[in-house]
């Protein structure tokens, strides 16, 4: 269900999940797109090397994907800000999901502040932060 005004947002409401693509692959583009081409983006050997359990993808690529969520949930929305806290790498070639849930409706200003998450297939999470939006 697609989001167009803040009168459509409910409390509490879980914002549709989904599994970003972050193989090596990807992750790697990305870096080099960004000029972080290193082996710890690009290369699990390399990662390893430089004493990582293998190549990661981008924390700002983990926010994109956050920022993806949003947009996917509310197009017509307009993030103000979106803070996070990396407390483990997203590992490129694991499957991570990525998850929101509404935790305050502001009528009056039209915003709505949303929990984000990363989390692997092992429920850790990863990433996690949240947003504020606002519907114009």
């Amino acid at each position: 269900m697609s989001i167009g005004s803040i009168q459509e947002v409910e409390f509490g409401a879980d914002l549709p999940a989904f599994t970003p693509d972050t193989s090596l692959a990807m992750g790697g583009q990305f870096a080099s797109l960004i000029g972080w081409d290193g082996p710890r983006f690009t290369d699990h050997e390399g990662a390893r090397k430089e004493g990582l359990p293998g190549a990661m993808i981008p924390g700002v690529m983990s926010q994109g994907f956050l920022v993806a969520m949003i947009h996917h949930w509310a197009p017509s929305a307009r993030v103000i800000t979106i803070d996070t806290v990396f407390r483990a790498p997203v590992m490129a070639d694991e499957a991570h999901s990525i998850s929101g849930v509404v935790t305050d409706i502001d009528e009056e200003a039209g915003t709505v502040e949303i929990d984000l998450t990363v989390a692997n297939t092992k429920q850790e999470t990863r990433v996690f932060g949240t947003a504020t939006i606002a519907f114009d």
